[in-house]
This record gives C-alpha cells, sequence and structure tokens, in this order.
C-alpha cells in the first residue's frame, strides 16, 4: 500500500496548488491513500467548509488538522458530519468531531489517528495516553499518526513509542520539512514533520515583511498569506499491508 501525507496547507494559494496538482500526484506514485493535512487552508489559518471539501475532491481521502481548527467556526458541523475530516484526538471530549477514522481500500484498510502535542503548546489530553487509548479498539495492522505538535523531542519520543505498534508516525505544525525520515526498528516509518503546501519564498507562509516586521518590534501585525509560487512537501510511505510495517518511506517536494 502507497500512502501519500502532505504537510498544512497554507492560504488559499496553497489550497489551489494542491487541489490542482494531487490528482496528477496520486497517478504518478500509485498512491492508494492520500492523507492532507488542511489545518490552514483558509485564509489566516483555520479551515472553512469550502476548503475541507475542495480538498477531498481533488483527492484527499482524509483531511487532518491541527490547533487551528476550532477557530473557524463554520467547520463545526463539517467535522459532526463527515469522518473523513480530523481534529486533533485529544482535544477536550466537547470538541466537535473526531481524530480517528478508518479508511476502507476494499483489499486493505487504513487506520488514521490525529493527535496534538503539548509541548509549548495547549495542555491537551496526554497524547501518549489518549493515543493508547485509542489503538485499543483499531483492529488494522496499518495506522499511520499525523501528530500536529511544536517540539522536535515530543514528535520522536512519539514515534519511538509507538514502534512497532503503528505503520507512520508523521510530525506536521512546523512548515518546514525535516530531514531526518526514517524506519524504527520495530518497522514504524517517521519523520519530523512533514513541511507545507505554501509559498516556499515566504517565512512560514506569511509574507516575509509582515513577519520581519513583528519579530523586530514586537508590535500587533495582521499577518497576511504570502501569494507566490507554492513547495508541495510531504512523504511517501510504501506499508506492508499484512503486517502494518513501513518498508519504504521518501519525502517529497515539489515546486
Amino acid at each position: 500500500m502507497k500512502v501519500l501525507m502532505l504537510g498544512d496547507v497554507v492560504g488559499q494559494n496553497g489550497c489551489r496548488t494542491v487541489c490542482r496538482k494531487l490528482p496528477q500526484l496520486r497517478r504518478e506514485y500509485a498512491v492508494d491513500v492520500a492523507v492532507v493535512n488542511g489545518e490552514n487552508a483558509a485564509e489566516g489559518n483555520g479551515i472553512l467548509p469550502a476548503d475541507a471539501r475542495a480538498l477531498r475532491d481533488a483527492g484527499a481521502d482524509v483531511v487532518t488538522t491541527g490547533n487551528h481548527v476550532l477557530r473557524r467556526r463554520e467547520i463545526y458541523p463539517l467535522l459532526e458530519e463527515e469522518d473523513w475530516l480530523l481534529r486533533p484526538a485529544n482535544f477536550h471530549p466537547e470538541a466537535p468531531g473526531r481524530g480517528i477514522t478508518l479508511f476502507d481500500g476494499l483489499r486493505f484498510s487504513l487506520c488514521v489517528i490525529n493527535l496534538q502535542g503539548t509541548v509549548y503548546m495547549d495542555p491537551l489530553e496526554n497524547p501518549f495516553d489518549c493515543v493508547d487509548r485509542l489503538l485499543k479498539g483499531v483492529t488494522t495492522p496499518n495506522i499511520v499518526v499525523d501528530f500536529h505538535a511544536e517540539a522536535t523531542s515530543e514528535k520522536l519520543a512519539l514515534a519511538f513509542y509507538l514502534d512497532g505498534r503503528v505503520s507512520a508516525v508523521v510530525g506536521t505544525h512546523t512548515h518546514i520539512q525535516t530531514a531526518d525520515e526514517r524506519i524504527l526498528p520495530g518497522g514504524t516509518g517517521a519523520l519530523t514533520d512533514l513541511g507545507m503546501c505554501g509559498s516556499f519564498q515566504s517565512i512560514l507562509g506569511v509574507k516575509p515583511a509582515l513577519a520581519i516586521k513583528r519579530l523586530r518590534t514586537h508590535l500587533p501585525v495582521r499577518f497576511e498569506n504570502d501569494p507566490g509560487p507554492v513547495r508541495i512537501s510531504g512523504i511517501l510511505l510504501q506499508i506492508d499491508e499484512k503486517t502494518g510495517k513501513t518498508t519504504k518511506i521518501q519525502r517529497l517536494n515539489i515546486d
């Protein structure tokens, strides 16, 4: 089974580009399942129903998110209605939506879990305890985790913690792709961060001048997404459907 996972989609520029290129990527890499993090697909941050549906229609089998997902209340009904749209599973139980789904590919199934880190982020349920609880109800060996977290240490710790129990643990949130892809001893693929799908000549998707002004002056600045050429970043996993182990891991960067 080939699983394509793309990093945070940033702004309408990134969303349009992913929607345009995803069908081609699926064909070119013979992708069986595509998982896309739509965390920042709306201008500014968050995700709107139109963004989520556009990614879905373009070929995203599962759309994951992160800490900004609930900032746009318009997305709440869709989070409740659709099992292909996820928010971190360790959000408070009163949060709309779900953090785990099972994709049925007929000849195989793939469980996708969305989690959020707690180091330098909101004080949510401990992601280690949360994933232990979720895995008790999973019957397929094919499981990928989108861990939306800030600290590389926390991301790597979760990957090692789950080694041999899930197919892959990949990080999102920092918008910068890391070069530490690996297959752990137990067969779990890992990458600290997928990167982003947004303007590459920017600062994490934001117009450079605005980010510089904020950092230089520490004054309030309204960020705007950069409209420049988009780089699509992510990873391609090859998973043994019988064992759930990752047999190949390949970073992708497409300009």
